[in-house]
Formats: structure tokens, C-alpha cells, sequence
């Protein structure tokens, strides 16, 4: 075959595998001939310029390969198998299956994105159809400066540099600043402004005459304001909405935070010490070793599930811990940062330059972190004196101790009568004995029976009757025959005399009463000497109250008081265990071993505390370090706690207990290196008396000196149930007998004393806080999600703004230590900004910046930005002070002029962004309900401690029946209220007043018809209206005009005018001052700032 024709045969070949779709094998695939065109078709209308969902574009090129949201780069370069994109548009699964909707790909589309990967997914320079934008190329996110104060054309109306930058705006516009306030008006506003109060007519009078005497009566105003208690109230009611503090956890059970409110008192105080701002954030992030532990509780002011709330799979504790710690590392951003770093908890942030990675390595900065319940930590020297105190309180206590411990009931082992006394009957006891002659009948009351409530309380007898061994037997006991009668000590009150005992009368309002818990004696002394042989004795004979009943009593009898004879002995029963604390004492017995056996708990397996056993000589025997060796039943440990080992290592608390392998019982057995002779055993089941569980409440106590073991003490003679471990001079009473208890009265009030002061001394504050500990290992996580953790993170600021990184090793505290001073320092971008923007926003109504919480991309714009940066940098040249921005602002022309309206300026800025005038707004819900009350004279003043309700409970699932008439605490200002999540209050809750679900960085303000009818028609409002007309008339006597013109002058700081006192008038003389007061309170003029 020629040559040529072999060519034309393998051309021909060549186009019939062309034209059967085979792919020649040298064709190189082209990114923009021949992949882009499949991304345009069916991937850029959720993966472009317009949208990116899941965080993906394709149409950049660092975009593509860098993947979307969970995934990792989307495409391996070679390795198509191992790129996602290849895998979401093959996968036969039509959820996973990409595009969504529309077309799927072809096998060519799928077949040629394959190849493109397998031949290095070369992605040529300059063919990107964007450009991707510079994030870090954002106003906020630059340095400040401090920029030049700009020239002006009115050099005459400036007060300070803060005029000269609106003014300057103003000019641009060509616009003017409106007139300046009257002073009145000015007072109003700034007085309302700074202490969230109105001002008094004196206040208003006195401003007035020093007007006359110069400008500098507005500055003395201002300095009067800020140094008042009630500023501190006002702006940390500000700072409170930010952070989104509430008294409750929140959520669906929303149950009570009984110990927040040392926060809420920490914000009023440093507002009125004027802490400057970076120590203030330090503080709340690192309090605990600055002296300010309260200040911490900012870390936890979020909705939290509470234990019980989360499921016990491990799974949704993790992700339960990951919301925590979410929510701590999102108040940091937005509170300080002005930042959502919490947009990136998921993904990269859509909008700012915050990736997924430096959302966790911000996370590993409050890793430690915990939502709990605490002690505060006081400042050393206070910590130390406490302790000191506490030891010398409780070395007192244990010198009572001891001589109670001589004194105290002895054992008496009853077989078989467990906790039972003799069955005395409320309505009629019945004694009756072998014929004695008497003329004296004493009645001792060992005991009593426990109110179900108030437990043992002073006993009662009704009718005492006395009668006589005869056929026709008669009761000589009668005050009407002669008898008298006396006591150990009367509680008298009209219906309980000593005289009712034996007046012949029956019931509860004719009887006797103890001056003594559970004990008492009454004593009658007959006209002569009688036979007798019966006693009739009762409580109530009438059967109404049982109550007050004794239990455990003796009966004499005799001719002289000095030979009574014992004719009924009912012993009292010892107290009932104690989970604190509990004495066995008995006769002294020799033993070389004591064994403890636990019969039955209350639930669980037992805890024994420590078991202490004492010699005749008052020493401690069982101490392991004096030789005692130490054999159990069974044990369990749990986590370090519980060990054998504890129950004789001389330390106290449920975490040095020792716990058996059985429920409801096990034993301790101590033996003595040598013989001793022993006379008690104390014990406890958790002598810190935390707990209560795993309580013994049937035991006996027995030694031995061989093999044979003798009961020296068990639970049969104490009283049923569990002891109040409250009360230990109670329980040490119990079980005494009248005599005995009257020997150590004294030491038993002594001991009730100490036991207040103990628990005063020794018992440190609460607060909810940060609860430290050492830090989670943290990971970044796919999608946010605690199941697909990816690499580990060390703690390290956000890369846009800051470049400190530490060790994963750094401690706890010190995280949070190198955070706040990275977050306080002059350096940071963010920080002044930030609160100069708060602060401007608090007094004008909005910000320079108008999202306050986001000063990142997708936030606004400042309208000053030069003003802005000037003021974040005199906030830092004046010592980061709050009070001195206050002082800049409420002293400048802008923050004076009046609210006067210009039609033409409101044309081209109707929101007065550039302040052309004072924008006026309602006041907020707090300061509306706080000037209701301090112009009708009822404003409680207290400062600080818990909160007063203003509904019917204070946390739990739902049913807040709101209060609606309020007294005492419930007057105090509106800052103090027990603030419930998810719940507004009833009248003031329609004026916009947050419920502290989210952080509030501005309040909304709405105008509804239901805040007309609360204003009008509320109790409230009606109760103070009343008060407010009460209070003119009291001071003002029955002059109309009088009246009216002074609820002017203390509602509105002026005088009415001739028509409205015109107007006025019929409407008092015919519906009453308080008419005229409910409707000063909804005008516009007292809602507003004027």
C-alpha cells in the first residue's frame, strides 16, 4: 500500500471517532473555553457575584479553591475523586445533587470538570469575572486619628471642637443650627438626660437666678448631675440594655438568676465613680484578680439552659457548652468590638474580614468560662479578716461545744420503739396511779411535738385537772377551790394565761403557754393535803389544734415540793439526725474497737463524713494519724471523693467522705491502737452541711474489746425524720430533760447566737458570674458543629485588627487578662470608637454611627466620621473618662439648641442626622414610671441588693400575672426591678422597654394605642396621680388655681398659661385634682425630652 494512501485511511479514521463524540486524547481542556461556560450555565446564580450561598463563589478563583462553608477546598488539584465539586454535581442524591434546581450536568459538563481537576485545574491570572473586594479596606478597621478641628463661617456659635465639626457639616449642607434652648428647656433635657429624673421647682428656680449670673451656671449643673447617685442608675440602665441583663436564665423554663443583681449594682457604681472605660472592660472580663469579681457577671448575662434543661446524651452537652461559650464571645464583640463576630461561629463572615478561625481562637480566650452560682471573692485583706473572724468564732463554738457535749441526752437503745414516744393525745390524756397523799403536783414538759413548719415550738396545756381517790372523786385543782398555781415562765397573750389552766374552762383561747421551745413546768399548790389517784391533762379539749402538744413529760406528786414523788416518767426522745452534725453520748464504756452500721438512708448509698470518737479525756481516738486503723463494709469512689481514707483524716465535707457499696446501708469499723475508755461519738453525713442525701437515718453505734460486740447508742430514741441543720442549740436541747436543759440554758442561747454570727462570717455573698476553670481544648468546627471539630486553635485576636497570639498552655485568667488589655488599649481601632459612639447615641438619640453593634461593612456609615475619631481620641487623652464626654456634649451649642422645626432643613435631613436642631424623643420606659414617682413624691430612693417584682413570681415556664399595685421596694426605680426574660412589663413594657432576650445597643421607639390606655387607665398611673394630687393639696390647701399652677411647675417645670388654667379649672372642680395630674402624665410635653 502506497504511502499516501495509508494517510487518507488513518485521516478517516481519525473524523469517525471525531463524529462518534470520543474525545481526542491530546485535547488540553481551557478553564475560560471550556469549564467557565459550565459555571456560568449552572453555578453562578447561587455561586457568583450577586450570592454565595454556603459560603461558595466560583466566578474568583482564590474564592473557588478555597471552598465553601464545611466543605475545604472545593477542588484538589489531580484529584478529582477527592474534590467535593466533582462530587456534588455527580451524586445520584437529589438533595446533595447540584444545582438544586434546573438542569443537571451533563456527563460531557461532568466529564470535562473531571479532566480539568485530573490535569491540574489550571485557573489562568486576569480571566476572574470580579475582582474581589479588599475587606480590610473599611473606616473602622483603620487606626484613629485625631483630626484638625475644622474652620467655620460663624466663629460665633461654637461652644467646643464638638460644634465646630457639625457646624462645619451643617455649612456644607447650607444649613443653620436652630436657636438655642431656653434654660428651662435645657434643665429639663438635661436633667432627664443624666439622672433620668425631672428636675424640682427649686432646682429649676435656683438655675435660673445663677443664669442671670453668668454661663458657668450651666456647667455647675452639669458637674451637680454627674456627681449624683441617681447617674449612675440612669447610664447603667444603658449599659444593662447592651449586654442584655435579665434575672432569669431564660428559654422555654426560664427559671430564676436569684444572684445576678451584683452585676447589675457593680454597672451603677462604676458609672457613678466614673471608672474610666478600660479599666471598666477590664474588670468585666478579668475582675476576679482586679478586686471587681461581680464585674464578671458580664461574661454570663446571656440566656442560658440550665443542666437539667440539656440532654444527658453527650452530643447535646457539647453543643449545649458551644451556645455558651457562642454567646460570651458574640456580648465581647458587639459590646466592646462593635463587631458580629458571632457570624462566624459557621462559616467565614459573609461581610467583614473575620474567618471561622478567628472566631474559635477568640472562643479559646473564654474557654474556662462557666455559667454558675459563686462566692464573690472579696479583696485579700477583707478575705483574710473573715477567715480570721470565722476561726474565732468557730474556736468559741467549740468550746460551747464541748460543754455541751457533757450534758447532752445519753443514748438509751429502745428495741423496737424507733423513734416513738408515748402516744399523748391533744384533746385528753388520762393518768392515772396508786392513791398518794399530795398537796403539791408538779408537771415537767421534757418535749413537745414538732410544728409541721415551724418545728419545735413552746407547748401548750388547756385544763390541768386534779382529782381526788374517792367514790365521788372531785377535781381540787381548780383556781374557784383554792389552788394556786406556778410556772417555769408564761408567754402570755389574750387567749394563752396561766390563770386559763385551771379556770374550769376548755379550748385553745383558755389555755397556757411555755416561754420555752418544747419545754415548761407548771407547779399546784393545793389548799390541803388530799388523796389522790387521777390527772387529766390536755392540750385543747375542744380538739381544734394539734399543735404545741407535749410528748415527753413527768408527773409529780408529795406534801412538800422538796419530796415529790415520781408518779408517770415519759422520757424525752433525743433530736432526729442531722445531715451536719450529730452527738451519741453514753455512759463510758471500755473498748478496744467502735463499729458504725448504717441501717437505712434516706436514699442512696451512705455518706459518713467524719467519725469522730472521744475518750473520757475529750480526745479524738479515731484519728488515723493517732493510730486508728480503719476497715469498711465496701466502698465507691467517684472522681477523688469518697475514699475510705476520709472518714478519720480530720477534714470535713462532702468531697472527705467516706460512701458504701450498698444502698441504704454498710459499716465503719475504727480499731484503737490500746484500750480507751469512751463516752461519745459525733458524725455527719456532710459536716459543711451542703448536702442532705445519703443521709443514715436508722444506725447503731457498738464496741467491743474481744470478739463480742455490746450497743452502746443507735437511732430508737431519737425523734423521726431529719433534723433542721440550721438549728444546732435545738437539736443539742432535745432529748434533755427539763432540769438539765435549764443548767445550760445559758450555753444553748450562747450557742444559737454564734451559730447566726457563723453563718454571717463564714458565708460569702452570691453572685452569677463567670465560674473559672481550667480551658476546653478548642477546635475549629465545621459548620459550627461540636460532632465535626477540624483543626485545634490557640487563643489569638481577631487577624483584621490585631496579630497577638499565645500558647495553648497560657492559663485560664491570663486569656482573659491578654484579652481585655488587647481589647482596652489605646491601639485597638474598635474600642473608643465604639463607646464615644454609645455615649453620643445616648444623649441625641442615635449615633454618629447608627448601628451601634456593627460598626463592621454590612453596618452604617458615620455621619461625622472626622467628629467621631475626634472624640474616640479626647475619650483617650482624658483618661478614658465617660463623665467628661458627658460634660463635652450636654456643654456644646449642638447639645443646646432648642428642638425648634425649619421646614426647609427638614427637607433635606427630616432625621436631623446632622443635627440642625436638638432631636426630640419620647423618654424611656424607666424614666417615664421613675418620673411618675418622684413627682408624686413616692419615689423609694434605695439603692442596690435584689430586685422588686413586678410579677407574681419570679422565673418558670409562664403565668407572670403582672403586680398592679405597688408599696415599698416596689416604688424604688425602675433599674431595680426583677427583670424577667421573655416577659415585658405590664404598663411600661409597651414603651419599647426591652425583655433582654438580645442585646439592645438602641431602643426602638414605637407609638401604639395600647401605650395611651396604659398611661391612662393603669393602677399605677391611677395611684399616682392620686399621690401627686395628694401631695400638691397637702402643701398648696384647697385653691384651685394654686393646685394647678403647681402641678405645672412640679410635672412640667412651668407656669400654665391663662388658657390652660382656664381649661383646667371646671375640669378639677368636677372630677378632681388627680384627673388633671393622669393627664399631665400622658402629654407629649412630660414624654419627651423638650
Amino acid at each position: 500500500m502506497c504511502r499516501q494512501h495509508s494517510q487518507c485511511i488513518q485521516l478517516v479514521f481519525l473524523l469517525l471517532l471525531a463524529g462518534m463524540g470520543f474525545p481526542a486524547a491530546a485535547a488540553e481542556i481551557d478553564f475560560v473555553r471550556d469549564v467557565r461556560p459550565i459555571f456560568q450555565k449552572h453555578c453562578y446564580t447561587c455561586h457568583g457575584e450577586e450570592k454565595q450561598k454556603s459560603g461558595l463563589r466560583l466566578d474568583i478563583k482564590s474564592e473557588a479553591f478555597k471552598g465553601g462553608d464545611g466543605w475545604g477546598p472545593s477542588v484538589v488539584a489531580g484529584e478529582p475523586d477527592e474534590s467535593p465539586l466533582i462530587e456534588l454535581v455527580s451524586s445520584d442524591d437529589d438533595v446533595l445533587r447540584m444545582p438544586p434546581e434546573g438542569d443537571p450536568l451533563t456527563a460531557d459538563e461532568i466529564a470535562t470538570l473531571t479532566r480539568w481537576i485530573e490535569a491540574g485545574a489550571v485557573w489562568p491570572d486576569g480571566v476572574d469575572l470580579a475582582e474581589l473586594e479588599d475587606r480590610l479596606d473599611h473606616w473602622a478597621f483603620k487606626p484613629t486619628s485625631r483630626p484638625d478641628i475644622p474652620q467655620v463661617t460663624q466663629q460665633e456659635w461654637p461652644r467646643n471642637a464638638i460644634d465646630r465639626f457639625v457646624l462645619s457639616r451643617l455649612e456644607q449642607e447650607a444649613l443653620t443650627p436652630a436657636p438655642e434652648a431656653e434654660p428651662t428647656a435645657w434643665l429639663r433635657r438635661v436633667t432627664l438626660d443624666l439622672i433620668g429624673l425631672p428636675p424640682t421647682p427649686v432646682e429649676v428656680t435656683e438655675f435660673l437666678a445663677a443664669v442671670e449670673q453668668g454661663d458657668d451656671a450651666y456647667a455647675a449643673i452639669v458637674d451637680r448631675l454627674l456627681s449624683s447617685p441617681r447617674y449612675g442608675e440612669r447610664w447603667g440602665q444603658h449599659w444593662l440594655d447592651v449586654v442584655r441583663y435579665a434575672d432569669t436564665h431564660g428559654f422555654e423554663v426560664n427559671t430564676e438568676r436569684p444572684n445576678a443583681w451584683p452585676y447589675r449594682d457593680y454597672v451603677i457604681s462604676a458609672m457613678n465613680a466614673d471608672t474610666p472605660y478600660d479599666e471598666f472592660i477590664k474588670e468585666q472580663l478579668v475582675g476576679d484578680a482586679l478586686g471587681k469579681d461581680a464585674a464578671t457577671g458580664f461574661l454570663v448575662t446571656a440566656s442560658v439552659l440550665l443542666p437539667g434543661q440539656i440532654g444527658k446524651d453527650e452530643p447535646s452537652k457539647r453543643l449545649a457548652r458551644q451556645d455558651s461559650l457562642d454567646e460570651i464571645v458574640n456580648n465581647i464583640g458587639q459590646t466592646f468590638l462593635g463587631l458580629s463576630v458571632g457570624c462566624a461561629r459557621c462559616h467565614d463572615h459573609k461581610f467583614d474580614p473575620i474567618t471561622a478561625k478567628d472566631y474559635y481562637s477568640m472562643q479559646s480566650f473564654v474557654a474556662g468560662v462557666e455559667y454558675a452560682d459563686r462566692a464573690i471573692a472579696l479583696p485579700e485583706a477583707e478575705e483574710q479578716a473573715r477567715q480570721q473572724r470565722t476561726k474565732l468564732l468557730r474556736q468559741q463554738m467549740k468550746h460551747i461545744e464541748e460543754q455541751l457535749s457533757h450534758v447532752a441526752a445519753l443514748a438509751k437503745p429502745r428495741r423496737g420503739h424507733a423513734g416513738k414516744n408515748a402516744n399523748t393525745n391533744a384533746e385528753k390524756n388520762v393518768e392515772e396511779f396508786d392513791p398518794v397523799e399530795a398537796r403539791f403536783v408538779e408537771f415537767t414538759i421534757h418535749d413537745a411535738n414538732l410544728h409541721p413548719k415551724l418545728g419545735l415550738i413552746e407547748p401548750c396545756l388547756d385544763e390541768f385537772e386534779i382529782f381526788t381517790d374517792e367514790a365521788l372523786p372531785r377535781n381540787v385543782a381548780l383556781a374557784a377551790g383554792g389552788t394556786r398555781v406556778s410556772a417555769s415562765g408564761s408567754r402570755s397573750s389574750g387567749k394563752h394565761k396561766l390563770e386559763h389552766i385551771n379556770d374550769g374552762q376548755y379550748g385553745n383561747e383558755r389555755s397556757w403557754m411555755s416561754d420555752m421551745k418544747g419545754a415548761g413546768r407548771v407547779t399546784f399548790e393545793l389548799p390541803q393535803p388530799v388523796r389522790i389517784s387521777r390527772i387529766v391533762w390536755s392540750r385543747d379539749r375542744k380538739g381544734e389544734f394539734q399543735d404545741r402538744l407535749p410528748t415527753a413529760y413527768t408527773l409529780k406528786a408529795g406534801l412538800t415540793k422538796e419530796s415529790l414523788t415520781t408518779l408517770v416518767d415519759q422520757p424525752p426522745l433525743r433530736a432526729a439526725v442531722s445531715p451536719q452534725r450529730n452527738t451519741d453520748r453514753f455512759s463510758p464504756v471500755r473498748a478496744k474497737r467502735l463499729r458504725f452500721t448504717v441501717l437505712e438512708t434516706n436514699n442512696l448509698e451512705p455518706c459518713l463524713d467524719e467519725l469522730e470518737i472521744y475518750n473520757a479525756a475529750g480526745e479524738n481516738v479515731a484519728l488515723a494519724e493517732q493510730g486508728a486503723e480503719l476497715t469498711t463494709s465496701g466502698d465507691i469512689l467517684v472522681a477523688g471523693r469518697h475514699d475510705p481514707s476520709f472518714v478519720n483524716d480530720g477534714k470535713y465535707g462532702n468531697s472527705s467522705s467516706w460512701m458504701s457499696n450498698e444502698t441504704g446501708q454498710g459499716w465503719v469499723q475504727l480499731e484503737f491502737p490500746e484500750e480507751q475508755e469512751i463516752v461519745r461519738v459525733v458524725w455527719g453525713r456532710d459536716r459543711n452541711g451542703k448536702f442532705q442525701d445519703r443521709l443514715p437515718i436508722s444506725y447503731r453505734v457498738e464496741t467491743a474489746i474481744d470478739d463480742s460486740w455490746r450497743v452502746v447508742a443507735d437511732s430508737s430514741d431519737r425523734r423521726p425524720g431529719i433534723a433542721d441543720a440550721e438549728s444546732s442549740s435545738e437539736t443539742t436541747a432535745a432529748g434533755l430533760r427539763f432540769d438539765d436543759m435549764q443548767a445550760v440554758r445559758r450555753l444553748l442561747e450562747e450557742q444559737k447566737a454564734l451559730e447566726a454570727e457563723i453563718k454571717r462570717a463564714s458565708s460569702r455573698p452570691q453572685v452569677f458570674a463567670g465560674k473559672f476553670r481550667k480551658p476546653d481544648d478548642i477546635h475549629l468546627l465545621r459548620r459550627g458543629d461540636p460532632e465535626q471539630p477540624v483543626e485545634p486553635v490557640k487563643p489569638a485576636v481577631l487577624s483584621a485588627i490585631g496579630d497577638l497570639e499565645f500558647s495553648k498552655d497560657t492559663a485560664e485568667q491570663q486569656r482573659r487578662r491578654e484579652l481585655a488589655d488587647w481589647i482596652a488599649s489605646s491601639e485597638n481601632p474598635m474600642t473608643a470608637r465604639v463607646m464615644v459612639n454609645r455615649i453620643w447615641q445616648w444623649h441625641f438619640g442615635i449615633g454618629l454611627v447608627e448601628t451601634a453593634n456593627d460598626f463592621g461593612r454590612n453596618g452604617v456609615k458615620p455621619t461625622h466620621p472626622e467628629l467621631l475619631d475626634w472624640l474616640a481620641e479626647e475619650f483617650i487623652r482624658q483618661g478614658w473618662s465617660i463623665k467628661q464626654m458627658h460634660r463635652l456634649i450636654t456643654l456644646s451649642a449642638t447639645y443646646r439648641q432648642a428642638t425648634t422645626y425649619n421646614e426647609a432643613a427638614a427637607t433635606k435631613d427630616a432625621d436631623v442626622r446632622l443635627l440642625w436642631r436638638y432631636p426630640s424623643r419620647r423618654i424611656e420606659a424607666e424614666a417615664i414610671r421613675d418620673s411618675m414617682l418622684a413627682i408624686s413624691g413616692q419615689l423609694n430612693l434605695k439603692m442596690g441588693g435584689r430586685g422588686f417584682n413586678l410579677f407574681n413570681k419570679r422565673g418558670g415556664l409562664s403565668g407572670f400575672t403582672p403586680v398592679e399595685s405597688f408599696s415599698g421596694d416596689g416604688l424604688r426605680r425602675m433599674v431595680y426591678a426583677h427583670k424577667v426574660r421573655r416577659e415585658r412589663d405590664a404598663v411600661f413594657g409597651a414603651f419599647d422597654c426591652p425583655d433582654a432576650g438580645q442585646s439592645t445597643s438602641r431602643r426602638i421607639e414605637s407609638t401604639t394605642p395600647i401605650q395611651a390606655l396604659n398611661l391612662f387607665n393603669s393602677l399605677f398611673t391611677i395611684e399616682q396621680a392620686q399621690a401627686f394630687a395628694e401631695r400638691v393639696q397637702a402643701n398648696n390647701g384647697d385653691d384651685v388655681t394654686t393646685q394647678i399652677r403647681q402641678v405645672y411647675w412640679i410635672g412640667l417645670n412651668r407656669e400654665p398659661t391663662a388658657d390652660e388654667v382656664a381649661d383646667a379649672k371646671p375640669v378639677v372642680r368636677a372630677h378632681g385634682l388627680a384627673t388633671l395630674c393622669r393627664a399631665l402624665f400622658n402629654s407629649n410635653e412630660f414624654l419627651f425630652f423638650p
